[in-house]
């Protein structure tokens, strides 16, 4: 049986946290060279409630934060629906620690050069699981009005191939743009399960990736140090990246951009 994650009217049994710099893998560097004692300053980003949604939004410029449920979950399925403005980068951490940035993620990044649906190792080996790149269509006033595939020449973030490999299912990149309703409420579900999970995704109602972590091979991703990390049991994190990113910036999240997030509902399994 589903339960709610969100009462429609208050952040009760969530609470913010800062977004503070993470070891790309346990053990590993930081992804800007700065231990997080340092970076302790950063404010745990900007969220309310408003005509019964969640909206995230970068409390100062620049700066994110994640918002975490107070409970923590094994096994599950999560539904929910998101609407993100363009651009902003934004996703689900499950079993995430208590910092939010340790975890398995579900990308939502409505960005250029930006994936959606597909899986990121949050300190725990920084590993890809993606098949394409996104960008915007823009209408003759320059407005965005629509998603496009990216192509290779103009991408900030090119497909490795071993980005590809691991997965066990993509979805077409034509059929994913076809099926996203850009400017509007998009519902996400996913499914995690196992000890080193199964990681399953889908995009109102059409599956879109697939991966098995007990299975893939990925450069730092060492499957006992993220089970030693995370344990099977954890937090689910919703993110407001910040914009330390070297040549991206504002195509990250833009000035005012929001997130918005609804009927979040969880099944345990």
């Amino acid at each position: 049986m589903s339960k709610s994650l969100f009462d429609g009217h208050t952040l009760s049994g969530w609470h913010a946290v800062p977004r503070l710099s993470t070891p790309l893998w346990p053990g590993g560097p930081h992804p800007d060279g700065q231990p997080d004692v340092e970076l302790a300053k950063l404010t745990s980003g900007s969220w309310e409630v408003v005509d019964g949604t969640i909206v995230g939004g970068q409390e100062r410029r620049g700066y994110g934060g994640y918002l975490l449920t107070d409970e923590e979950f094994g096994d599950f399925e999560l539904t929910f629906e998101v609407r993100p403005d363009w651009p902003a980068d934004t996703g689900v951490v499950m079993r995430c620690t208590e910092r939010g940035s340790q975890g398995y993620q579900l990308l939502i990044d409505h960005r250029k050069s930006g994936s959606i649906g597909g899986f990121y190792g949050n300190g725990i080996g920084a590993f890809h699981a993606s098949a394409f790149n996104l960008d915007v269509e823009k209408d003759d006033r320059g407005e965005a009005v629509g998603l496009r595939v990216e192509t290779p020449e103009t991408t900030l973030e090119p497909i490795n191939p071993a980005y590809v490999a691991q997965l066990a299912y993509h979805i077409d990149p034509l059929d994913f743009v076809q099926n996203w309703r850009f400017a509007d409420w998009n519902e996400c579900r996913v499914r995690c399960v196992g000890e080193l999970p199964r990681l399953t995704s889908w995009i109102n109602g059409v599956k879109a990736y697939d991966l098995d972590t007990a299975t893939m091979s990925f450069p730092h991703w060492d499957a006992d140090a993220a089970l030693g990390l995370l344990g099977v049991r954890g937090h689910i994190a919703l993110e407001v990246h910040d914009n330390e990113w070297p040549g991206m910036g504002e195509a990250r999240w833009a000035p005012g951009a929001v997130t918005r997030w609804r009927n979040l509902e969880i099944e345990e399994l």
